[in-house]
């Protein structure tokens, strides 16, 4: 029998803050018939967010396609997704059940390329598309091919989403922490960007990467073109490669806002020498199909050795799974204006935005109306890193501390956060990350709960 002795010590090492104890405990509570406010993850069908209906009209065609030739098929289905349906079909004949090329299948790789140009107004090559099982495959090739000796190490910010910090881990590789400036709305600062780069450097480390999340988990923050621009030129100077983590950009809720890829900003300076990975998902935006595991990443500035190696890592695994390209291909190429999907497609979407959008609103003006709670209303993604103060507390363990406040929240309110310390924080600093997912009137709740909790909590500390 294995023991726990025996066990990869990288992957004992890793962890992964977003499904731990209190998680675990959650669903405990739940199992005994408490109701539990699941803020944990982003996994929005989870928390009753209804698939888009082309999308799934189009996959029951496509698993089983003898459904397009019954006679009530006219009746079940619109006429675009029948169309759509034979369309995937006449490009993959194979069907859902087979084997694809191994970067994905060719025509939902152009239609991926055509999605960046029109996005963007930039070019864009297919063959520097790999469709993936997800971002977070996309994500872990990326490091495969550039985790090339034990000293390697990968900027990542601070707060961070887990994927990178236990990728790094299971990789071998070193992680160098940068911070981002909670002040200035988490935007990343070039002065800590140096820093961290020169005592990365100084320890023995040899920078390879620099990762980005934008719009920001667990921050909801948005990046502006300015900020993205010293980044490009930041990573150019130490000759790093760029991992743009862009699956909410879709996700913005600022007035006056949009989304800026990585890509674009690139284009625009005429940087060609910085390698770029761009990674995109249908588990967020307004898709939230996370159990399809669909997504891409794009590459710009690579050899075409080098990427011959990436294709080669790919095949290794086969391909991604065929129902996870199919959805992929769905997002960048919906139904368009004059399509007989177009308007509830269009209904369906705008409903889902605004509908986090609002609870955006919702949890960022009621949690910072709390004495000793401070977050903005979230700009983008579908989170907020809220901090938080408790009295008397000066020296001790904030992993400690913050782990303690979520599992007592979870177990007062039912409420399910995950602690700060796991995406990491600055010195001297607590937080907890939430989601705005669930309902409405269970982010309404939440706010209700918090403010009695949190006051509670900090006077039972302030009596100690």
């Amino acid at each position: 029998m294995v023991k726990l002795t025996d066990v990869n010590s990288k992957l004992l090492k890793a962890h992964y803050a977003v499904r731990g104890k209190i998680v675990n405990r959650a669903q405990e509570l739940e199992g005994k018939g408490r109701k539990i406010i699941y803020c944990n993850i982003g996994n929005p069908q989870a928390l009753k967010q209804k698939p888009l209906t082309f999308v799934r009209q189009v996959l029951s065609l496509l698993e089983y396609p003898a459904l397009m030739d019954a006679p009530e098929s006219a009746k079940l289905f619109p006429a675009d997704a029948v169309k759509r349906a034979k369309a995937i079909l006449a490009h993959n004949p194979s069907g859902t059940g087979a084997y694809t090329q191994s970067a994905g299948i060719p025509f939902i790789r152009k239609a991926v390329a055509d999605f960046i140009h029109h996005r963007d107004g930039i070019p864009a090559d297919m063959n520097r598309v790999l469709l993936t099982d997800g971002a977070s495959k996309g994500v872990q090739a990326a490091f495969t091919l550039l985790t090339n000796k034990e000293n390697d190490g990968y900027m990542i910010p601070i707060p961070q989403y887990p994927l990178y910090s236990a990728t790094i881990e299971l990789y071998g590789a070193k992680q160098i922490n940068y911070f981002l400036d909670e002040k200035a709305g988490w935007q990343l600062n070039e002065h800590e960007l140096n820093a961290s780069y020169e005592g990365a450097k100084k320890s023995g480390i040899n920078p390879v990467a620099i990762a980005v999340i934008n719009p920001g988990n667990p921050t909801g923050a948005l990046l502006s073109h300015e900020n993205i621009e010293m980044v490009i030129r930041f990573a150019r100077k130490h000759r790093l490669a760029i991992l743009a983590d862009e699956v909410y950009q879709e996700n913005v809720y600022a007035p006056g806002q949009k989304f800026v890829s990585f890509a674009k900003v690139m284009h625009d300076i005429g940087e060609t020498e910085t390698t770029l990975f761009s990674f995109h998902s249908v588990s967020k935006g307004f898709l939230g199909e996370c159990g399809h595991r669909g997504g891409y990443m794009e590459v710009r500035n690579m050899s075409d050795d080098v990427y011959a190696e990436l294709v080669k890592l790919q095949s290794i695994g086969l391909c991604s799974n065929v129902d996870g390209q199919i959805v992929t291909y769905l997002m960048v190429a919906p139904p368009v204006k004059g399509d007989e999907s177009y308007e509830l497609y269009v209904k369906e979407r705008d409903g889902i935005l605004n509908d986090l959008k609002e609870k955006a609103g919702i949890l960022g003006r009621g949690l910072s109306s709390i004495p000793g709670m401070h977050i903005d209303v979230p700009q983008g993604a579908m989170y907020a890193f809220v901090r938080f103060e408790l009295p008397g507390q000066a020296g001790a363990d904030p992993a400690a501390l913050d782990n303690d406040y979520c599992m007592n929240l979870l177990e007062e309110t039912g409420i399910c956060v995950v602690p700060g310390s796991g995406f990491g924080q600055a010195p001297g600093t607590l937080h907890f990350r939430t989601t705005f997912l669930p309902p409405k009137e269970d982010i309404k709740e939440l706010v209700e709960k918090m403010k009695t909790f949190h006051a509670g909590y900090a006077a039972k500390l302030a009596k100690k």
